[in-house]
């Protein structure tokens, strides 16, 4: 078979069968890359990598992005799995890690250096739910009307793991995990030029506040109507995942969220996550109040 791109029937996305991503040739790659910066979302079925298959993959698309302590780690679960077996409690730090992924983000915004690509691959899904949902704010910028381009020109806002998980009710202690640090809140433009095709996107999501120049209830509500109004179709697609598929994504233009399963069943995905440039990526931080102090850095690590 002949590889294929079939678009998704929404403002971003394609679906690409016809290939074997552990085994792609220079040709097919330079499809797959070419595809990728047009739709921002690839959903690839059936494709049962394993860890460093997705590793490789993920790696052509740059450096990865470290999650773990562990600098050999590479991919990290994104499960309510324990090691045991068992599924977690409502009362544990993981699960409520992972009901805040369930809030429109993307991905290391908190981070000095926020992410390029995310790849996540399915292992066990849920009976029911458990989908995962984009959000295409590159035609969100585009639907604006002039009024609030003109506005939102020029602002940016902090970003915080901290903020957007307190936001649930969740408040962590640094170093409880990845991005619980002491580099500070990133400062990032609300409108982001992309590096690759140039379009505007949007750059909001649930870790974003406080913008500069606005009293916190203005930044809050314009923030708040922005992810309201971008997230919505057709600049939407959500996955209904099947073991073994893989779907990678571009975090640069790109919102998405978990949605919600009963918690009761296992779910297990694998997460690999690609740097950003520092060229384009690297954002100035400030104090984080949230945080245990403040040690700016321009590393992640």
């Amino acid at each position: 078979m002949e590889p294929r791109v079939a678009p998704i029937d929404a403002t971003l996305g394609a679906v690409v069968t016809g290939l074997t991503l552990a085994r792609m040739d220079a040709l097919t790659w330079t499809m797959v890359e070419r595809a990728f910066h047009e739709h921002a979302v690839l959903v690839f079925p059936g494709q049962h990598l394993t860890e460093a298959e997705q590793v490789t993959f993920a790696n052509r698309f740059g450096e990865i992005e470290l999650l773990a302590p562990d600098p050999a780690q590479k991919a990290v679960a994104i499960s309510n799995q324990k090691p045991d077996g068992s599924v977690m409690g409502a009362d544990e730090h993981r699960y409520k890690t992972l009901r805040g992924n369930e809030g429109w983000h993307t991905d290391s915004s908190y981070m000095p250096l926020a992410a390029k690509a995310s790849v996540l691959s399915a292992q066990v899904v849920p009976s029911a739910g458990g989908e995962t949902e984009w959000a295409d704010m590159r035609a969100a910028y585009d639907a604006l009307d002039e009024a609030t381009r003109r506005r939102i020109a020029g602002l940016s806002a902090h970003h915080s793991l901290y903020h957007s998980q307190a936001k649930i009710g969740h408040v962590v202690q640094t170093g409880a995990g990845y991005g619980y640090h002491t580099k500070g809140a990133p400062l990032r433009p609300l409108v982001k030029v992309h590096p690759v095709t140039g379009r505007p996107a949007l750059f909001i999501g649930r870790h974003a506040y406080s913008i500069p120049g606005l009293e916190e209830a203005e930044s809050e509500k314009l923030l708040s109507d922005l992810v309201d109004f971008a997230c919505r179709p057709p600049r939407t697609y959500a996955h209904r995942w099947q073991p073994g598929d893989v779907v990678i994504w571009d975090n640069r233009c790109v919102l998405h969220r978990a949605r919600p399963y009963d918690y009761h069943e296992t779910r297990v995905m694998r997460h690999t996550r690609v740097a950003g440039d520092p060229a384009t990526e690297l954002a100035p931080t400030a104090p984080d109040h949230r945080a245990g102090a403040y040690e700016p850095s321009a590393s992640n690590r």
